[in-house]
């Protein structure tokens, strides 16, 4: 096989990346947007000994399994690798991949894994869900501003306003912010030349207040006549805060680390469960409500909380994990890295009126064996909801000396999640409880709470 080789390929398998696996004389090709079941005419982009990549020219047979996606720049757009796939062989999908990653990587029995994974958990409306949009803006070739999202892993603008998973209102702020620019001439920001002024828009949504927060990522200190884009954004109903953050950096990083208000308050409020969380800027917080209430619901089934237990909760973010368990904790102890989250954590504990939470600032691999080796703080059930690299080995090292009846794990990667489970498996703790949810539909990631329970 060869580069810009054109071929026939039928697509039998997905890859981790949701691309379509077929194989031609037995070398395997990777194919975006290729849904298994179709037969695709195919041009090869990257030929390697055993196996390439291409591109898809035509669908000589579509499968049974393919769908018109809900948005137009689906296949250009980075954001949503598979949405040309029926969202039940979506959620068939990812409930495999968690499952293969659990055997492969984890070494998790089949057999065991039959009797404790339990069905996928998606979602009634799989469109509309993303209560957090970050838009990069820049110029067309004619000059135009224009915002939407990254082509997959590049920085190419593809010029969009209205997302099929983000919220329906974020068109009218877009446009607003876009006109804006243009009566009063100012620039994007150009990442060439390190010019220009306004480098993303950020638009956050509470789903259950309808709050409405608008967050311009800037290349300078101040934003030119924001009072008259204030009085624009304003006439957007739910708007309650409208901010700025500094980012005069040469990085990928969207997000600055200060922030200044235009107008309203710094924070918007929403809820899970009946609990509210006040979400700033920079907050890390789910971007699909409906289903966190789901999830966390689960990874508080798995805790099986009987009001005596003291808790640890790593990775806490601000504490949306946390006051869930608080409820039913004698003590819950969040750790994070981030010092405004923890902040946040404080402050949504304080206008909850819960007093049995405690947060720390710092890396968990530090705070977790400080905690326990020098002050002798136990934990009876430990919950870990890490980055996508999982956690750091130290983390776990410390976990299994605490030795805790139970461990919740909540993932992002279920690659990682299976070699931490595999650690932790090695070490006295079993596999209890598995579930999928379905976190981001049309994307190829998804979230994945396991219960573990110490040997006896």
């Amino acid at each position: 096989m060869r580069k810009n080789d054109v071929v026939t390929v039928a697509i039998e398998d997905i890859g981790v990346n949701g691309e379509g696996i077929g194989k031609v004389d037995g070398y395997t090709l990777f194919i975006k947007d290729a849904v298994i079941g179709d037969v695709v005419e195919a041009k090869v982009t990257k030929a390697k000994k055993n196996y390439g990549y291409a591109r898809m020219m035509n669908i000589h047979t579509k499968s049974e399994f393919r769908t018109e996606p809900r948005c137009d720049v689906a296949r250009q757009c980075g954001g949503c690798q598979i949405q040309a796939m029926t969202y039940e062989r979506q959620l068939a999908y990812k409930n495999e991949k968690v499952k293969n990653n659990l055997i492969r990587i984890g070494d998790v029995p089949e057999d065991l894994l039959r009797e404790v994974m339990e069905p996928i958990c998606g979602m009634e409306e799989p469109f509309h869900y993303r209560n957090k949009a970050q838009f990069p803006v820049g110029m067309d070739k004619e000059g135009n501003i224009i915002t939407g999202f990254y082509a997959g892993r590049t920085h190419q603008i593809i010029p969009h306003m209205d997302c099929a998973i983000g919220r329906e209102e974020n068109k009218d702020i877009l446009e607003i912010i876009l006109t804006f620019m243009k009566d009063y001439q100012i620039p994007p920001y150009d990442e060439t030349s390190h010019r220009g002024l306004v480098r993303h828009i950020l638009i956050r949504s509470g789903h259950r207040t309808n709050e409405i927060m608008v967050c311009l990522v800037i290349n300078g200190t101040e934003v030119p006549h924001s009072h008259i884009l204030t009085e624009r954004l304003t006439a957007i109903p739910g708007m309650k805060s409208i901010t700025y953050s500094v980012n005069r950096e040469k990085t990928n990083v969207i997000m600055g680390r200060e922030t200044g208000l235009l107008w309203g308050q710094e924070y918007i409020t929403d809820f899970i469960g009946d609990i509210r969380y006040r979400i700033s800027p920079l907050s890390f917080y789910q971007v699909n409500p409906v289903q966190t209430e789901r999830l966390y619901g689960t990874a508080l089934e798995y805790a099986g909380l009987s009001g005596n237990e003291t808790v640890w909760d790593l990775y806490c973010g601000i504490g949306t994990i946390s006051l869930f368990l608080a409820r039913k904790a004698k003590q819950v102890y969040g750790v994070e890295i981030v010092p405004q989250a923890i902040e946040d954590a404080k402050q949504n504990a304080q206008i909850n009126g819960i007093k049995n939470a405690e947060f720390y600032v710092g890396k968990a691999e530090e705070v977790l064996p400080e905690r326990y080796e020098r002050d002798g703080i136990h934990g009876d059930i430990i919950v870990v909801d890490p980055p996508r690299k999982g956690c750091e080995e130290s983390v776990l090292e410390t976990m299994v000396k605490m030795w805790p009846e139970k461990i919740v794990y909540v993932s992002c990667d279920s690659a990682t999640l299976a070699r931490d489970v595999k650690y932790l498996r090695e070490r006295g703790y079993e596999v209890k409880k598995v579930k999928a949810v379905d976190m981001f539909p049309h994307s190829v990631h998804v979230e994945t709470p396991v219960l573990l329970v110490r040997k006896p």
